[in-house]
């Protein structure tokens, strides 16, 4: 009795600390979003005239236009990545695939290139008088600089989404439901269809929608390639709200909650397609995967792994490479035009790039922290406490996974940007270390939230019967047994916010630059080749440190960080 007492009513202050840091962080910019939306004169410090800007911006003829152009990339590149990563997946989960884990880990490399860079990498490539013509005589800019291009490179930057899900969802189904089919006398192709890939579902609905709220709230690529042809998306529509004069705040507060409207309907229709089934497959009995062999299909299936792997890894890291290496880039692929020079003038600080890159290295590092923490605190409370806001939190958590960055930059400058308030971080390092911390707080929830359901209730209810407050079994029991999931989500933050693009651009304080800052500004000012070097000594730092973190912890802290992977 004494411990279930204990129990109810131990998590306040916990659940109290990520409320309030939750509401800093992530309700008070969506919140001002909205109140901007309906609100025109809010920026003034005035609630008159309320909804008076909405007829306007909805009335506004390029308003279908962008939402369209939003749609087409959206669903153009689910289709795109559906044609690339789904027979990918179902070969590598039901057959032998030659060479398996090394394909896997080609396909991991492109989370590992911010799609911005790798779209630049591809410019060079493809553009007239590119890479590519300079070596076989083929001019594809003009399917570069097009609808269809924009979304096979979308596609090949996000492919490994479906990819991954889907083949470790088919692995989970096996193929004993499709053999009970073609006994009773279904042929192959009939129960693949009507057995296996229904029951694989859930991992490609989910893996599909998260492709959409990524490609219609991408924005390094429609900036670089989609401008090229007059092809504008919401993102890009936002972002001239904001840098371009006039300023138009209530407008881009509205194409803020459209962008979120349309991520909120995708989201409504995975829950109905996966509610209105039953696709239990995995019972008490362990089940055999053993994988057939291809045979005959052997050789093809292989080169198809490899012209994916060159396309949607090779291409981009070789051309960003060249590029770093080229000493001038109308000298083109030629020995004596490759040299070290633009890794001399980046190391010595040419344009400031060594500052731009220790101010994104200490901004990761930064938020990993703060989102590592908050999303231990956050989790801790939902899943282990038991009061009435648990909800609340578990909300406010997840909703930056429907925040584009570009909506959460919008959020922040409005609502740090009010000249009513007494102190305010707008202008400061410290915006930039919000605005990438609501980004990027789902990944550690999620992680923690895993770990702590694992943990059971009676470590943490014999610590409170002895005596122990919250915080005390927090940091003494629970968060040394979560450590090894949250450092890997903490790297992973690290790794994406080093080199975020669209709120470094949007909100970061005058004449503070971050490396994707840098490699934005090198790229308008015509030096590619700094730009790229930066992008390949970028690729190559957050892709090594985290690396080197995780087996330095598990060669010095042994056992207790194995879950580290």
């Amino acid at each position: 009795m004494r411990a279930a007492a204990a129990r109810t009513g131990g998590h306040g202050p916990i659940g109290w600390v990520a409320g309030v840091s939750l509401a800093v962080i992530v309700a008070v910019p969506f919140v001002f979003i909205v109140l901007q939306a309906i609100f025109p004169e809010l920026g003034r410090g005035s609630l008159a005239a309320p909804l008076q800007h909405l007829p306007k911006t909805l009335g506004d003829p390029a308003l279908l236009r962008l939402a369209g152009n939003t749609l087409i990339i959206g669903l153009g590149v689910v289709a795109g990545c559906t044609l690339i990563g789904v027979p990918l997946a179902v070969v590598r989960a039901l057959f032998k695939v030659p060479c398996a884990l090394a394909w896997d880990v080609a396909f991991l490399v492109p989370f590992m290139i911010p799609p911005y860079i790798a779209t630049l990498g591809w410019i060079m490539t493809m553009q007239p008088r590119g890479y590519l013509q300079q070596l076989t005589g083929f001019n594809l800019g003009p399917l570069l600089f097009s609808v269809p291009g924009m979304i096979l490179i979308m596609s090949l930057n996000l492919f490994p989404v479906v990819y991954f899900a889907v083949s470790r969802t088919i692995e989970a189904v096996g193929t004993r439901y499709a053999d009970v089919g073609r006994v009773f006398g279904a042929r192959p192709g009939r129960a693949f269809f009507r057995i296996t890939l229904p029951l694989a579902t859930p991992g490609l609905a989910a893996s599909l929608l998260l492709v959409f709220a990524l490609a219609i709230e991408e924005y390094g690529t429609p900036a670089a390639l989609g401008t090229r042809f007059g092809f504008e998306v919401l993102v890009t529509g936002i972002e001239n709200r904001i840098s371009d004069w006039p300023i138009d705040l209530p407008g881009a507060a509205i194409l803020s909650l459209l962008l979120v409207a349309l991520s909120l309907v995708a989201f409504l229709i995975q829950r109905r397609i996966l509610s209105s089934r039953n696709f239990d497959t995995v019972g008490g009995k362990p089940q055999a995967k053993d994988k057939r062999p291809l045979g005959a299909w052997a050789l093809p299936v292989g080169l198809a792994f490899a012209l994916v792997a060159l396309l949607a890894t090779g291409v981009p890291l070789a051309a960003i490479l060249a590029t770093a290496l080229s000493k001038t880039i109308s000298g083109g692929l030629k020995p004596a035009n490759m040299g070290l020079q633009n890794f001399e003038e980046v190391l010595g600080n040419a344009g400031g790039a060594l500052q731009a890159l220790m101010n994104s290295l200490s901004l990761g590092i930064g938020t990993a922290l703060v989102a590592g923490a908050l999303g231990a605190l956050t989790a801790y409370a939902v899943v282990k406490g038991s009061g009435r806001g648990r909800p609340v939190l578990d909300v406010l958590a997840m909703l930056p996974s429907a925040l584009p960055g570009v909506v959460v930059a919008v959020g922040m400058i409005l609502a740090w940007n009010q000249p009513a308030l007494p102190f305010t971080p707008y202008n400061t390092a410290f915006i930039l270390l919000l605005a990438y911390c609501c980004i990027l707080l789902p990944q550690p929830v999620r992680y923690a939230t895993a770990a702590f359901q694992q943990i059971g209730d009676n470590l943490e209810a014999a610590a409170r019967v002895a005596g122990a407050g919250p915080f005390t079994v927090f940091r003494r029991i629970m968060l040394p047994l979560i450590l090894p999931s949250l450092i890997t989500s903490m790297l992973l933050v690290f790794a994406v916010a080093s080199r975020e693009l669209v709120a470094s651009l949007l909100v970061a304080p005058v004449g503070m630059m971050t490396i994707a800052g840098f490699i934005w500004r090198q790229f308008e000012q015509g030096s590619v080749g700094l730009g790229m070097t930066m992008s390949f000594i970028a690729i190559v730092l957050t892709t090594l440190i985290p690396m080197l973190l995780i087996a330095a912890l598990r060669r010095f802290a042994g056992a207790r960080f194995t879950g580290l992977h």
